[in-house]
């Protein structure tokens, strides 16, 4: 147990203070001292004080005691071998930086800084009698003194403090006895003007600051939302909007061919896959499934409807080829090689899905290259989807990791957010880049008024002296534009033999024996839906 802890402060105009203590023991000092200067003060809103302690010495009797300075975790620790110092007091000096902190300003009032420390603190052993004055700048009033004494975790106040009076013209105080590891704190404020802060404050990481939406943050966030969302807008306008076209072309239409009598009438060489892809951009298995059904009525292949084993089994069909009396598209041929050989074993409707495994990309990727040979696109949809979407991957990516420093090094949580919102966007742009040419964009428009037209054309104005072809004819086109019910519903009701089977009356398209006409509607959407969902299968 120490008799006696002395402390003389002083601070100076930078707001660093110099201490000093004297320790005074009735007889010899114990072997070892030891004192723990805390270098971090909690704050609210997960921040805190951060002090830098230097020129720590300790002396007994004018000898240096050569004290062992450490750092341990939040606290700098003084060892010192006090059996030198016999019964000279010990006296143990350091200098503080960040104990001078910035009051909150106060309208019509100067600037105050509040000095705060704890002038014991840490000590190995307790003392009897604790006192001690800090110094200030010449000329210097304080305000507000306060003195606490007692454990860190519940201090109370000193037994005597004062200062700018007669008496005690700096912070002076008295108190004690205290235990070991207990404390004296002095807190008082001066004017800035005389007294510099120099508080380092530290800021911990938490969920809530990282992705602040107030002050800079959120003006960066929101900046980089708007630059963000115009390039978006922009490069989707400049690289991905379809060139401007002239008129509409029309590619087809009911033409009169007699008095109440029209004939659907093809006035562009355009195959319903190739309508489907330069419609939506993409080669859907619904343009496969009409493609299907296109060759079937233009004399390549007849579908044939295999009869029911029993009443619990699913409809199955397969495929009959033949000698067309037109020119086929390449991609045409590939997918009547796959379902229907020339030399081979057609397959059925149930066994197709290992048959079109490459037969479906190829498809694809003919129908591509055709549309683009055609002059409808600037270049491939699909790849060019593919390409964006790589960069949109990439800026993915980057944004991920840029959100994670955001958030951790700089509290820009929500810019990164916007990041990320961005890149996301720029990948569903990629959706949106195929670019049609000024020919595409006319002929869209053309099929635009095709889609209308077989919505809401009459269905009985066709020559009825050919009439299944004549609606047979309409049936690809209605499949990958629109309005294919109310075509199949107008082919059932032309059976010119109503209640008698007509497993053969179609060309194209063959039933089992008590087939009729009638039950068109349900074959052809049945075979549409199975083709279409294997095709998906393969997608």
């Amino acid at each position: 147990m120490a008799a006696s802890y002395v402390v003389s402060g002083e601070v100076a105009a930078d707001g660093s203070l110099s201490i000093t203590e004297t320790i005074t023991f009735d007889g010899a000092a114990p072997n070892e001292l030891e004192q723990r200067l805390a270098t971090t003060r909690p704050q609210l809103n997960y921040t805190e004080l951060e002090y830098t302690i230097t020129d720590v010495t300790a002396t007994a009797g004018g000898e240096n005691l050569a004290p062992s300075v450490s750092e341990d975790d939040d606290y700098l620790v003084i060892r010192i071998d006090s059996s030198k110092a016999g019964d000279d007091p010990i006296e143990i000096s350091y200098t503080v930086v960040g104990a001078a902190v910035a009051l909150p300003r106060v309208e019509h009032q100067a600037p105050l800084t509040e000095v705060s420390w704890r002038v014991l603190q840490g000590l190995s052993v307790g003392v009897d009698q604790v006192s001690g004055e800090i110094a200030l700048p010449a000329n210097t009033h304080t305000y507000d003194i306060d003195c606490a004494a007692g454990p860190p975790v519940a201090p109370s106040s000193c037994t005597t403090y004062a200062s700018g009076t007669f008496n005690a013209l700096y912070p002076q105080f008295t108190d004690g006895p205290r235990g070991a590891g207990e404390m004296v704190e002095v807190t008082f404020s001066v004017p800035s003007a005389s007294v510099a802060p120099n508080q380092k404050i530290v800021e911990h990481w938490t969920l809530d600051r990282a992705f602040t939406a107030h002050g800079l943050p959120l003006l960066l966030a929101a900046a980089a939302l708007v630059v963000g969302a115009a390039a978006l807008f922009l490069l989707h306008r400049v690289r991905g909007s379809d060139a401007m076209g002239g008129n509409p072309i029309l590619v087809a239409r009911f033409e009169p061919v007699g008095v109440g009598e029209e004939r659907f009438v093809l006035l562009e060489n355009l195959r319903p896959g190739e309508v489907g892809t330069l419609t939506d951009e993409r080669v859907d298995p619904v343009d496969i499934t009409a493609t299907v059904i296109d060759l079937a009525q233009r004399g390549h292949l007849t579908i044939i409807q295999l009869p029911h084993a029993n009443v619990n089994t699913n409809i199955d069909w397969t495929f009959e080829r033949r000698e067309g009396s037109d020119d086929l598209q390449g991609y045409e041929k590939i997918l009547l090689d796959a379902i229907a050989p020339l030399d081979g074993e057609a397959v059925t409707i149930s066994q197709i899905s290992g048959v079109l495994d490459e037969t479906v990309r190829e498809v694809q990727d003919a129908i591509y290259d055709e549309v683009v040979a055609e002059g409808w696109f600037a270049a491939r949809p699909d790849q060019v989807r593919n390409t964006w979407g790589r960069v949109g991957a990439v800026a993915l990516g980057i944004s991920i990791v840029a959100l994670g420093l955001l958030a951790y090094f700089a509290n820009l949580g929500l810019l990164g957010l916007v990041l990320v919102g961005l890149s996301v966007g720029l990948i569903w742009v990629s959706q949106q880049m195929p670019r049609r040419t000024p020919k595409g964009t006319s002929l869209l428009s053309g099929l635009q008024v095709l889609s209308m037209t077989l919505a809401t054309h009459p269905t009985d104005r066709l020559p009825p002296d050919d009439l299944y072809a004549e609606i047979s004819r309409v049936l690809p086109y209605a499949i990958v534009l629109g309005g294919l019910d109310r075509w199949l519903k107008a082919l059932a009701e032309a059976d010119d033999d109503p209640g008698v089977p007509d497993p053969d009356d179609l060309g194209w398209y063959r039933a089992p024996d008590n087939w009729q006409l009638s039950d068109l509607p349900f074959s052809i959407e049945s075979f549409i839906t199975v083709l279409h969902g294997t095709l998906y299968a393969r997608h």
